[in-house]
């Protein structure tokens, strides 16, 4: 067995397989990656339909090229690679003042300091982790410019590696780390305003004596909405 039959052979799957066309094994490799492609392309998109498009174009392009996939990266990196494509064609066709992704990103803009941060860590977990600030992260995902966004994307909710990432867009490792630190810091400012609010309002709370039903006591580090990941993963 090659060295690339055996990167597939460890991700669970029979590259001879695929490449001679088995539907079973295909039917394998969509039922295992669907999910991760589809909650990429709805965060990147936010419409379910231009989302379906993707997942649906991915797999038909994913059939159509395994017999020429040289097995080099992943194939979840593969598929990642052929639905960001896809995704950006979607979102430059919409939008075509979209700046790539693979373009400079203006460094004085880039590395602005942010305004205010505000220290999370007197909130209760149940307070960063409630559907709301959820939502809230969400929205603030979608306000990242897009070569921001799908760096996030991949790495923090898709959990990809540095590496992994930088191979799905054509980027060095340094570009994704530095784009990754610039997306969170965004992310952070975004949300600082609406933790500000709800940490002003637990301590008048607290100074008031006033019972909160959903509080616990306050924990001393609260796990952040946004990961702090090692960056050489």
């Amino acid at each position: 067995m090659s060295d690339d039959e055996n990167k597939v052979a460890a991700e669970g799957f029979s590259l001879a397989a695929l490449q001679a066309g088995d539907p079973e094994e295909f039917s394998k490799l969509v039922n295992a990656y669907s999910n991760n492609i589809y909650r990429l392309a709805i965060k990147m998109l936010n419409q379910q339909e231009d989302a379906e498009d993707v997942l649906q174009e991915t797999f038909i392009k994913a059939y159509r090229g395994l017999k020429s996939f040289d097995g080099r990266s992943k194939l979840s990196t593969w598929l990642f690679r052929i639905a960001t494509n896809e995704a950006l064609m979607v979102i430059r066709r919409k939008h075509p003042e979209f700046v790539s992704i693979d373009e400079p990103i203006d460094t004085e803009e880039g590395e602005q300091e942010p305004i205010q941060i505000v220290d999370w860590c007197c909130l209760p977990e149940e307070e960063l982790l409630s559907e709301e600030s959820r939502e809230r992260l969400d929205e603030a995902v979608q306000m990242l410019p897009e070569k921001l966004k799908v760096v996030f994307l991949l790495r923090d909710i898709n959990d990809l590696s540095t590496h992994e990432t930088a191979e799905v867009l054509g980027l060095t490792d340094t570009a994704v780390k530095t784009r990754l630190s610039r997306a969170r810091l965004r992310l952070r400012e975004e949300l600082s305003s609406y933790f500000a609010d709800r940490t002003a309002e637990l301590r008048e709370a607290q100074a008031d004596g006033s019972p909160n039903n959903n509080q616990e006591e306050p924990i001393e580090h609260a796990p952040s909405l946004i990961k702090e990941k090692q960056d050489d993963k």
